[in-house]
């Protein structure tokens, strides 16, 4: 039977098997998590469902021409972002903790002054950083952890939320502008003939209208209840797992502009609604990516001994 060194280290060591990712800092981060691929791919049809019966439905069999182009552009841009957002926040590593970095060597690199005290995670060996939390799906401490969500496949930490945020929020904002195109056509279809509403017949047209209309409402819903969450916890600077576990108050909060502009990368500007803008400001130094050499302590609680 391993020691729980050994065990570490071959966690470490074999972490393709859970996350795919490298040593460079831009580099892809995909978890391979059944339930959470799954739940993304049905994130994507389900936007590749609404664009096909807004475009093929609603929008091309319309006689209003000017109608069509600006609500198709309108719609298609706001998807683009989701998806890209979506994309974003799944690929990216939302400050994860290097597995196996609870050694000795390791914890004098970081000269912390005599009587602080660190911990180590049992479960990934790391040292834990404050605020970070351990997730049993991506298997790792992930530094201001908020939730893992499957809907991205990933959890929502330190440098991802952004991405998240803008997510919820573009599929509230499609899904909005979906339910006012359907009322809007209902309404057209009433007072016209249902054949050149649509060039699929009535009963197939009303099927896909009631069952985008069912669509847009559940998610218009649920992302903006996660949208206003997930501001309020930028806002108040605790995250959705701190408020869970009792432990706001226990570090200096910022205030809400500050809280902000480090989640969403600077000043407000328009860079804060793109995805593919990066972070830029964060106060703490991203963390060392490769193994520390040495073994791993066995204490989960370590105080750094006075001089």
């Amino acid at each position: 039977m391993k020691s729980p060194v050994h065990r570490c280290r071959d966690v470490e060591h074999s972490r393709g098997q859970d996350v795919i990712t490298s040593s460079s800092a831009s580099a892809m981060w995909f978890i391979r998590d059944a339930c959470g691929i799954m739940c993304a791919v049905i994130t994507w049809l389900l936007v590749f469902y609404a664009e096909f019966v807004v475009l093929f439905v609603m929008l091309l069999p319309s006689k209003n021409l000017t109608y069509s182009i600006v609500n198709g552009t309108l719609f298609n841009f706001l998807a683009f972002l989701a998806l890209a957002s979506h994309l974003r926040a799944m690929c990216t590593d939302p400050g994860a903790v290097p597995k196996g970095n609870a050694t000795k060597e390791y914890i004098e690199s970081l000269q912390l002054k005599p009587g602080q005290v660190v911990y180590k995670c049992p479960k990934c060996c790391s040292i834990k950083p404050d605020r970070a939390h351990h997730c049993s799906v991506c298997k790792r401490c992930i530094r201001k952890m908020d939730h893992h969500c499957p809907w991205v496949n990933n959890c929502v930490g330190e440098n991802n939320q952004k991405y998240f945020v803008l997510f919820t929020m573009y599929i509230a904002l499609i899904s909005l502008h979906t339910l006012v195109m359907v009322i809007f056509h209902f309404l057209n279809c009433f007072e016209d003939d249902w054949t050149k509403c649509s060039s699929f017949s009535p009963p197939a047209t009303v099927i896909l209208l009631i069952l985008l209309c069912f669509e847009g409402l559940l998610f218009l819903i649920f992302t903006s209840v996660m949208f206003g969450t997930q501001v309020h916890s930028i806002c108040t600077d605790e995250t959705g797992i701190e408020r869970l576990k009792g432990e706001t108050g226990k570090w200096g909060k910022v205030p809400c502009r500050e809280a902000m502009q480090m989640a969403f990368g600077g000043p407000l500007s328009l860079s804060w609604c793109s995805p593919f803008s990066g972070l830029s400001c964060k106060k703490s130094p991203p963390e060392h990516i490769s193994i520390p050499q040495g073994e791993i302590i066995d204490e989960d609680v370590i105080e750094i001994p006075l001089e």
